[in-house]
């Protein structure tokens, strides 16, 4: 199920855990010997996968903790404090390994497609695919950091020292229509339909799609976002919601499911390709790690606030894995109610709850796009598009899932809030809600509150790449953060 994250990536050392996702992005300049066979380009593949496990291991502070529906309830990390509050300064070690991590993907990912493009189809038979999973992971790595940080170097090539120095941080608009847009248009050309045995976890065409779909949301390009979300909910295409909603998070079943479109992949016990969600979301009552089956250190990083648990309607069967609270939690066997200590957090999801032996090693994926996500882009386009009527239909879908009452009559302003709504308690804490919240304006509104100026739609640019660069026309730093 989990087989890419298991393949060794030869590539560029013979041994390729967290060594390898530490490097520096030149290290892939030296490779050239390594490119000779049909496998050495999929090793290639996999190592750029493995490079975005390192880096969606902090997804939830940007998609999440950034928003309103969560917090840092227990201030005993500056960082994600400084994250959740607005105070985080282009220091901060978040700014320069998220810059680095991203960038490493992309270095990863244009070495494979600059060999590849040298590369003969007689001996590198999956050449096609190879290119479009090269294309998809940089389109990825480049939406993600003009999401975060806005204007960004464009390296589509691996750079000399010279080439870095010299390349200036190019508008979003253009990061988009140059690079992202066009990767994931020849991507979706390229890949499988499906990936079937030991390549489940790897790119597909629908997994181009829906992060397309989701691209031209963002860039506010409804007439292009509906026929390419539309696509997702008919044949050739076989997704559908499962039955029930809490499956998506139970971690004894397949991950792999209906629902399942993209994730980041982990697993637990392979020495250092876990992920860090189940620790990091847990509170400190030991009676709750002890059932579950949850062995070290816990985070206590995240909790949804008591506005958005509060906002959660009678019925909705999402509510119970997606939000507890206030400072308890009832053992499922026995009814006994646990009361948690005042020094630890309140209230907690358990979305990412699993049994872990090792600190920080789970298996719980991080889901970056899923079938109910592209129900409800799809309704997005559909009523931007001046169709709220047609936007009812998949919007229900995910609606009644939940368990409950269709919605019906709704004009264009009430369709516009009801799916935004609807996606705050459909895909609470899997790293969509600020990046909702800025692309719909809505941003400003909702964190202001806690801190949020108007020109923090966008992060900090690492202090250390302004320093490097030092150049200020070539590499200014964003507005507000000098």
């Amino acid at each position: 199920m989990k087989n890419i994250l298991i393949v060794a990536f030869v590539f560029m050392l013979a041994s390729c855990k967290k060594s390898f996702i530490e490097r520096a992005p030149a290290a892939a300049a030296s490779t050239d010997a390594l490119y000779k066979t049909d496998k050495d380009f999929q090793d290639a593949i996999i190592g750029t996968y493995a490079a975005l496990r390192n880096q969606y291991s902090t997804m939830f502070q940007f998609g999440d903790l950034r928003g309103d529906d969560a917090w840092i309830q227990i201030s005993n990390q500056p960082s994600l404090t400084g994250v959740d509050v607005f105070s985080i300064n282009s220091s901060d070690a978040l700014m320069n390994n998220t810059w680095a991590n991203y960038y490493i993907v992309i270095n990863l990912a244009n070495n494979v497609l600059d060999k590849l493009a040298k590369a003969d189809v007689s001996v590198v038979k999956n050449k096609d695919r190879y290119t479009g999973e090269a294309e998809f992971l940089r389109a990825l790595a480049y939406f993600d950091l003009v999401r975060i940080f806005g204007d960004v170097q464009m390296v589509t090539k691996v750079p000399t020292v010279q080439d870095v120095a010299n390349t200036p941080r190019s508008p979003v608009a253009t990061v988009y229509s140059d690079i992202i847009v066009k990767d994931l248009l020849d991507a979706g050309s390229k890949l499988p339909l499906v990936c079937t045995g030991t390549e489940v976890g790897r790119a597909t065409k629908g997994a181009a799609k829906a992060m397309l779909g989701k691209v031209y949301l963002t860039t506010h390009d409804f007439v292009k976002a509906e026929p390419v979300l539309q696509e997702l909910t008919a044949a050739p295409y076989t997704y559908a919601l499962l039955s029930n909603y809490n499956d998506l998070f139970d971690y004894t079943k397949n991950e792999h499911h209906s629902e399942y479109i993209f994730d980041i992949e982990y697993e637990e016990g392979l020495g250092g390709i876990g992920s860090i969600f189940t620790n990091q979301f847990m509170p400190n009552a030991p009676a709750m790690l002890s059932y579950y089956g949850i062995q070290g250190g816990f985070g206590e990083s995240m909790s949804p606030t008591l506005n958005f648990v509060n906002l959660w309607r009678a019925g909705d069967k999402r509510k119970d894995i997606s939000v507890q609270c206030c400072g308890m939690w009832t053992n499922p066997t026995t009814g006994a109610v646990v009361t948690f200590s005042s020094t630890t957090i309140q209230s907690f999801t358990k979305k990412y709850i699993t049994p872990v032996a090792t600190l920080n090693d789970s298996r719980a994926n991080w889901k970056v796009v899923r079938f109910a996500d592209v129900l409800l882009m799809y309704a997005e386009a559909l009523n931007e598009n001046g169709k709220p009527t047609d936007a009812l239909t998949p919007l229900n879908r995910v609606h009644t899932r939940a368990g409950m009452t269709a919605f019906a009559g709704l004009s264009q302003t009430q369709l516009r809030d009801t799916i935004a709504f609807e996606r705050r308690f459909e895909l609470a804490f899997e790293g969509h809600r600020w990046f909702d919240l800025v692309r719909t304006g809505k941003a400003l509104e909702a964190c202001a509150p806690v801190g949020m100026k108007d020109y923090m739609t966008v992060f900090p640019v690492p202090l250390t790449q302004v320093r490097v660069m030092n150049n200020a026309k070539l590499f200014p730093q964003n507005q507000g953060y000098n």
